[in-house]
């Protein structure tokens, strides 16, 4: 894996707008029963993983160990640079686009950003990105809920 120089937030619900339950990771560890809830069907067979999954109450699920590549951005580019998984930390907030975050959830992605910071100097909070700005053709997470002032704010403390 290249050099760590990015953060990339995401959100995630499953199924979509629902929070709660064991979907997720299910989902991030391939177990996920396509057969329990319609929208499964539509995410059969995706291969996808995140660093770490921020739940609405501020607990942290970590998937991927931080120095190794998870499949977080799929086909992505960043000031001239492709294939955004390469060179980055993906970290999933249990949330929607249009669904306001919780207070812990900021709190918390506060908290694992700035140990990031610190263990990875080629991050830098200019190189914290939503996955909307790297593949914005095709996604809009964390969506305009998200508040990045606030997030901003609280890493810069």
């Amino acid at each position: 894996m290249a050099d760590i120089n990015m953060l990339v937030v995401h959100n995630i619900s499953l199924p979509p707008e629902q929070f709660g339950g064991s979907y997720i990771e299910d989902f991030f560890c391939n177990k996920l029963d396509c057969t329990v809830h319609p929208y499964f069907e539509t995410i059969k067979g995706l291969q996808v993983s995140a660093h770490v999954l921020i739940r609405r109450d501020g607990s942290v699920v970590q998937f991927v160990p931080f120095d190794k590549r998870a499949w977080h951005a799929g086909r992505s580019e960043f000031k001239g640079q492709t294939e955004c998984n390469d060179f980055s930390i993906g970290i999933e907030l249990e949330g929607s686009d249009h669904i306001n975050y919780d207070k812990r959830q900021y709190e918390v992605l506060a908290q694992v950003t700035e140990l990031l910071l610190q263990t990875y100097p080629a991050m830098t909070p200019e190189r914290i990105v939503g996955h909307s700005d790297i593949a914005p053709s095709r996604k809009t997470d964390p969506g305009a809920s998200f508040d990045w002032p606030k997030y901003k704010n609280l890493i810069n403390k």
